[in-house]
């Protein structure tokens, strides 16, 4: 039986103690799951997707002194393939689902591949300077890249992909230029393109929210720092921005208004356009003291639980700090990686075909033939029409009868409600007390079931009774035979129903 459990998923670097690697780590413990090594990769240049649809996931990791792509799956510790790239990446992204992979490149270039067949599909000059990040929307329609240039530029991928396209100048949806150095971290909200919200960090000490369906900018927040990471709250109630040298402010979307006629009120903070700014500082109406996190060491990346109840640190000195968001209270902290530099985090579900911890009912062979790695293939180096003409993208149908299914289609509510149910559980809650309150949970349900038969019982009785009682009154009436009243009864009767008027008495 699979349960949630949620993990956390990093990625180190080094410069002098050797290559880093990928690990996997029990958010609640800290107790490493699982580790990928012989990568070195930098900042935003790691991008993983989920096992999921009856198919096992894997990791991209752009390697920063070569042209390589190294690729893994959950199921094996080392490299399951190496790709030669047209040039070295400066950034790598890849949409939810792993059908598109992006790259970023110190020349501004970007390259879209297709994963299933290693096809490129597209490569463009998308900017003047380094491509710094990239990000694929939530539903993976478009594609977002942030640059040394200080430009935000959005990609829609259906006219990357297009064919009628291939031999045109790539255009992009909208160009979100309003910064004025670097941009360091781009963060895509929920929803779908173009109905999606963007944030976008700078190391101009800003912060910039904006609105794709309009392509407008709808606030700017201004940090006494630069900006250098950010995490965005799943329901976009808040978000952390963190500066290179340990300070990570928290800026709350909403806030409480007081109104003489509704009371007090939620109200959202910005908004109104590009003259609405908002300075955090000591001084203004929302002061950091409050809201500020020093975590004492340089911070290198955030990330949000699932929950919104954990904050996730990355640090130079490879140290990962969980705090509670609600109190800011440091929970623990993970040093496995100390003397290494933490350069991705993300939270993510405990993959079902995870090395090691594979389901002990079957061995492991028998674990790769029940979720086969998604197909991935070497990427291209060169644009080839005639390729992309002709490939063959394989798919997997999910299968009805296999243990793990795909969780949309062939996932039954009840389990999701279990397994709910065991994912936000305290964490002190103990195996006993659930099978204790299972227990008493069902003893209080067959009360109650027994309770509901002597009610109906009770019931049909009552009703059994009123029709009687019925019965015998509608007789009674209907037997009785009726009497007419004389006219002069009647006359008699009207006048002495009519009050006596007292007349006067003649002495």
């Amino acid at each position: 039986m699979m349960h949630f459990h949620e993990t956390i998923f990093c990625a180190t670097a080094s410069t002098s103690n050797g290559p880093g690697n990928v690990a996997i780590h029990d958010i609640q413990t800290g107790t490493p799951l699982a580790s990928f090594k012989q990568t070195n990769a930098s900042a935003h240049c790691t991008a993983f997707v989920e096992s999921g649809d009856s198919q096992g996931g894997f990791i991209l990791a752009a390697q920063p002194d070569k042209s390589l792509l190294n690729m893994y799956n959950f199921q094996k510790d080392q490299i399951s393939l190496k790709m030669v790239l047209p040039e070295k990446l400066s950034c790598v992204a890849v949409d939810r689902r792993g059908e598109y992979a992006a790259g970023g490149t110190s020349n501004g270039r970007i390259y879209l591949w297709e994963v299933s067949s290693g096809v490129l599909f597209n490569s463009w000059d998308a900017h003047y300077r380094d491509i710094t990040v990239l990000r694929f929307t939530q539903d993976g329609v478009a594609l977002i890249s942030g640059s040394q240039d200080s430009g935000v530029s959005v990609w829609s991928v259906s006219r990357l992909v297009d064919d009628d396209f291939q031999n045109e100048l790539v255009l992009p949806y909208c160009t979100l230029a309003d910064h004025t150095l670097s941009v360091t971290d781009i963060v895509c909200g929920l929803g779908t393109f173009p109905t999606c919200r963007v944030l976008t960090a700078s190391i101009d000490h800003s912060v910039k929210l904006w609105d794709l369906s309009s392509k407008s900018l709808l606030t700017v927040f201004q940090f006494p720092k630069a900006i250098a990471c950010l995490a965005w709250d799943p329901t976009e109630r808040l978000f952390f921005a963190a500066s290179s040298d340990g300070s990570i402010y928290q800026m709350n979307l909403f806030r409480q208004s007081k109104d003489t006629v509704k009371g007090r009120t939620m109200e959202a903070i910005g908004g109104a356009g590009v003259h609405d700014i908002i300075r955090i500082d000591d001084e203004g109406p929302f002061p950091s003291n409050k809201r500020l996190i020093s975590v004492g060491q340089d911070v290198t990346c955030l990330a949000i639980s699932f929950t919104g109840s954990l904050l996730l640190v990355g640090t130079s000195v490879g140290l990962i700090h969980i705090y509670d968001i609600a109190s800011h209270q440091l929970l623990r902290a993970i040093s496995t990686h100390k003397g290494f530099s933490i350069t991705y985090l993300a939270t993510m579900l405990k993959p079902p075909d995870l090395i090691g911890h594979i389901n002990l009912t079957m061995n492991f062979a028998d674990a790769r033939d029940l979720i086969p790695v998604k197909p991935v293939l070497p990427f291209q180096r060169i644009r080839d029409a005639k390729i992309r003409d002709m490939h063959e993208v394989s798919l997997i149908l999910p299968p009805r009868n296999a243990e793990y299914d795909d969780e949309i289609t062939f996932y039954p509510l009840s389990s999701f409600l279990r397994d709910q149910e065991f994912f936000v559980k305290p964490l002190g809650s103990s195996n006993r007390e659930v099978d204790q309150d299972a227990v008493s949970l069902g003893s209080r349900v067959t009360n109650l079931e027994a309770e509901v038969v002597h009610l109906r019982e009770q019931l049909g009785k009552a009703k059994g009774l009123n029709d009687m009682m019925w019965d015998t009154v509608v007789q009674r009436v209907i037997g009785q035979p009726k009497t007419k009243s004389t006219p002069a009864d009647a006359t008699y009767s009207a006048e002495s129903d009519r009050p006596r008027k007292r007349g006067r008495t003649n002495t």
